[in-house]
This record gives C-alpha cells, structure tokens and sequence, in this order.
C-alpha cells in the first residue's frame, strides 16, 4: 500500500505524516508512507487545500487534520 501525505512541508503536514505513519506502526499495517511537497505532484490530484492524505492514488481527505480513527479506516479498507 502507497500512503503519500501532500502538503507543503507546514506544521500541519508534518503531523499528518507522523499520525499516519504511527497509526501504520501500531496496527501492522503493511504501508509506505511518504511526506510529499512537491506542488506539481498536489495538483496532479486535484487537491487545493493541504494537507491531504493519498491512499493508492485516492484522496481520503483534503485541507483537514482527519482522526487516528479515520485513517485506521481508510488503512483497514
């Protein structure tokens, strides 16, 4: 599974990332994830609020700080 956690490099996303990536660690989850603030690369997804959370190509959420709960759901799905 590719988690790829869009931003610009802000304090938000940086918590995004550290968030996914322990909600990855804690579950056994089978995941890369990647910080990722290359602009070019946001837009690509259509995303225009940051951060975002990428699962395997798909947008979970855009411009939000979603849950350790969420995001152990998009993982688990």
């Amino acid at each position: 599974m590719k988690v790829e956690v869009l931003g610009a490099g802000c304090k938000k996303c940086h918590a995004l990332a550290d968030l996914t990536q322990g909600v990855v660690k804690e579950h056994g989850i089978a995941a890369e994830v990647e910080l990722v603030t290359d602009m070019k690369r946001t837009m690509g997804y259509g995303v225009l609020s940051t951060p975002a959370l990428v699962i395997d190509g798909k947008v979970k959420c855009a411009g939000r700080m979603p849950s350790a709960d969420e995001v152990k759901a998009w993982l688990q799905s």
